[in-house]
């Protein structure tokens, strides 16, 4: 199964994409994985909230693919743990998942339509955090999910 972590807004701050590596180059004997930053053109962006989701949601729905399980990060999702997480890992590499994708929506969060393709909708924290600390909290979240899975001392219960 390959993650790919979707994520709407701007490109890194170079000490998130250092860390964001760091986990990457962890993660890489087990899986594979990758961050796809989705961003509007400059000529595209606007203060009008309403156009700006529906702009995000093309840009979304555009590189979706039927073989992409989708999962939408949103602090009003389900909350699971880190086993939790390694266990939903396991569950869609059983079912041969080829591609999971976690979302990280814009900064007014996701349209409807995209709210309504995700398969499941799970939250990091009932805080919300900058778009750029989620990519590098979620990048760590998949590091320690693969470490659960495969029995190495990273994990601590």
């Amino acid at each position: 199964m390959h993650i790919e972590i979707w994520s709407v807004g701007k490109p890194n701050e170079s000490f998130i994409e250092e860390g964001m590596q760091h986990y990457f180059g962890k993660i890489k004997p087990y899986n594979g994985i990758e961050l796809v930053l989705l961003q509007l053109p400059k000529k595209l962006q606007t203060t009008d909230i309403a156009r700006t989701k529906l702009l995000e949601e093309e840009l979304i729905l555009k590189r979706l693919q039927p073989n992409h399980y989708l999962v939408l990060l949103d602090e009003r999702g389900k909350s699971l743990d880190s086993v939790q997480w390694s266990a939903q890992f396991q569950n869609l590499m059983n079912q041969g998942t080829k591609t999971l994708v976690l979302l990280i929506g814009g900064a007014f969060g996701v349209s409807d339509a995209v709210r309504m393709q995700a398969k499941q909708t799970w939250s990091l924290s009932p805080l919300v955090f900058p778009h750029q600390m989620v990519r590098l909290i979620v990048s760590e979240q998949v590091y320690r999910a693969f470490s659960i899975l495969n029995n190495t001392p990273y994990h601590h219960v």
